[in-house]
């Protein structure tokens, strides 16, 4: 971990675009499909997921001092750089309770899993006068979900109350570092997501690069990337029915990525592979692998325009485990939908 002195905030204030076309449909009353909370932080009681995105690796600045406004955008004093694995998660709060009290929730979480402190702001005077600017200067190439209706989650000049906690907790296997930002805010566009507090939460694992973690909504930015790079990518976040080959209705924001990456490469062209675990007979599961891959290829065709030609489903059954089949968590890796390039 090294200091980095006024970083550019681009990669950090992006992320509190928020996909309101998916919170329209769905109300601001449940999570957005897909998302969860990382392991062990409870959040705070009654509040709700309405943007995540899990990606690989990538490099990150996290805030050890106050936010510094300028002319064009703005930066933090000083920041540390971190990469690893990122996770980043947006909450709304119920509409009743105070900025602070959130603060307090999370401080307490921190401390009881372990966490160690690395900075800590309260208010406009300790974090930056203008640090409201964490939202506005937000990149428009990037953002927490793929589809939005509003241009910004958040109005410009809304901001109050804000408060900062950075953490970090050390493993055998990888460190934690957690930024959590919490602020009172408006929403002018959007009046069910305003005049609430909302808190944005990043977590880096250092040494944990690669792909996202299993079950986590893949994005067609990083879909992209592990075509490219890794030469296939496995999509967790695609459920099934039980033996069956019908979709369960969270696997649509995942499906909805792979349109999307789809449609930003044209020339690409896929094998859409389905995957079972080691239950059941080898003729039963490449029969179903087969109709699972089917039914996803339909979905891109019939729901999103995807041309037919540019997709082939295929079946291999169990025939290749990336897990064992012996415990439930290997066979929940075992059964997927795979992208290989064709």
């Amino acid at each position: 971990m090294r200091p980095h002195a006024s970083p550019t905030l681009v990669r950090l204030c992006l992320l509190l675009l928020v996909a309101a076309q998916a919170v329209a449909a769905r109300g601001l009353d449940t999570d957005l499909p897909g998302a969860r909370d990382p392991e062990g932080l409870a959040r705070f009681a009654g509040s709700v997921i309405i943007g995540y995105r899990a990606d690989g690796s990538e490099t990150t600045h996290l805030p050890a001092g106050p936010w510094v406004a300028g002319r064009s955008k703005g930066s933090w004093k000083k920041s540390v750089e971190v990469s690893g694995r990122r996770t980043r998660i947006l909450y709304l709060i119920p509409r009743t309770v105070r900025s602070q009290d959130v603060m307090r929730h999370y401080r307490d979480v921190l401390e009881r899993a372990g966490y160690e402190m690395l900075y800590r702001c309260e208010g406009d005077s300790e974090c930056g006068e203008s640090v409201g600017g964490f939202y506005s200067d937000a990149g428009q190439d990037e953002r927490l979900t793929d589809t939005y209706l509003l241009e910004r989650a958040f109005s410009d000049g809304s901001v109050k109350d804000p408060w900062i906690l950075v953490a970090r907790r050390g493993s055998d296997s990888a460190d934690q570092h957690l930024f959590l930002f919490g602020a009172y805010q408006d929403n002018y566009a959007d009046s069910g997501a305003g005049e609430r507090v909302a808190v944005f939460l990043e977590r880096i694992e250092e040494g944990a690069g690669g792909s996202a973690p299993p079950g986590a909504l893949i994005e067609s930015r990083e879909l992209s990337r592990l075509i490219e790079e890794e030469g296939h990518a496995a999509l967790h976040a695609i459920g099934f029915e039980p033996g069956r080959a019908t979709l369960m209705p969270e696997s649509g924001p995942q499906i909805e990525a792979m349109a999307r990456m789809l449609g930003e490469t044209p020339d690409l062209s896929v094998y859409i592979v389905g995957h079972t675990d080691g239950q059941g007979d080898l003729e039963g599961n490449l029969d179903l692998s087969r109709r699972r891959a089917t039914e996803v290829v339909q979905r891109l065709i019939l729901n999103y325009g995807v041309l037919g030609e540019r997709l082939t489903p295929r079946g291999v059954g169990n025939l290749a485990p990336v897990a064992t089949n012996a415990t439930p968590q290997g066979r929940a890796l075992n059964a997927r939908i795979e992208m290989v390039p064709r």
